[in-house]
């Protein structure tokens, strides 16, 4: 079986690195999906990369606006409806139709703090398509061995879902490196998404795990 792999980019737009991971992306032909931070967009030169992430084929989500504190943390609805819906409106046209939304994951954790009902009931009211993933390298904090750490997820699973970051010291140093391993590997790069890290399409339930979900993680009364 042919391992596939889908590009995730976290946490930009960048300046002077989103732009370069767009290079490195247009010399291999390669698609991926960035997943952006809205208050990233106050800046006017990180917004106006937008352009030339839609203009590459790239598709773009949502991040949340502020990427600081897990919806399972904080699980008031307005809260919510301000991270997810701030984030949106600053997206506009370049948003994907699909309304992608990944989660703020504290360091790419998978658990209960990552949704709440609130969250989980404005996602589904919204018709936002909800995208986790199962392969976390940790470009960000390790650059020694990010690569070989998301080699060998690739090489674990039929299907990886990488999050990688296009932010200062993150992935854009070794970054070919890790594209010309898979290319060589023989491994088939797609934009597209597993059913199993797919929480929500569309508004509806799709791989809705009550793990991820704050409130249905409190231990029973007494």
């Amino acid at each position: 079986m042919v391992k596939k792999i889908t590009l995730t980019f976290d946490n930009g737009p960048t300046p002077g690195v989103t732009d370069k991971v767009l290079d490195i992306l247009a010399r291999r032909s390669l698609d991926a999906t960035f997943m952006v931070v809205g208050q990233n967009l106050f800046d006017p030169s990180a917004a106006a990369l937008l352009d030339d992430v839609a203009a590459a084929g790239h598709w773009i989500g949502n991040h949340s606006l502020t990427h600081t504190v897990a919806f399972g943390e904080r699980r008031d609805a307005e809260y919510v409806e301000h991270e997810i819906g701030e984030t949106q409106r600053l997206l506009g046209c370049h948003a994907h139709s699909r309304r992608f939304f990944r989660p703020f994951g504290n360091n790419g954790l998978l658990g209960p703090h990552l949704l709440c009902e609130a969250a989980l009931t404005y996602l589904l009211r919204n018709r936002y398509t909800s995208v986790l993933w199962n392969s976390v390298p940790h470009d960000w904090d390790d650059q020694a061995t990010w690569v070989e750490r998301c080699l060998a997820d690739v090489a674990r699973q039929n299907w990886t879902v990488a999050v990688l970051h296009d932010i200062a010291n993150a992935s854009l140093a070794r970054l070919p490196e890790l594209l010309d391993r898979l290319v060589d590997a023989g491994v088939e790069f797609t934009q597209e998404f597993p059913e199993e890290v797919i929480l929500t399409r569309d508004g509806e339930p799709v791989s809705l795990w009550d793990t991820l979900v704050a409130e249905r993680n409190l231990p029973a009364a007494n």
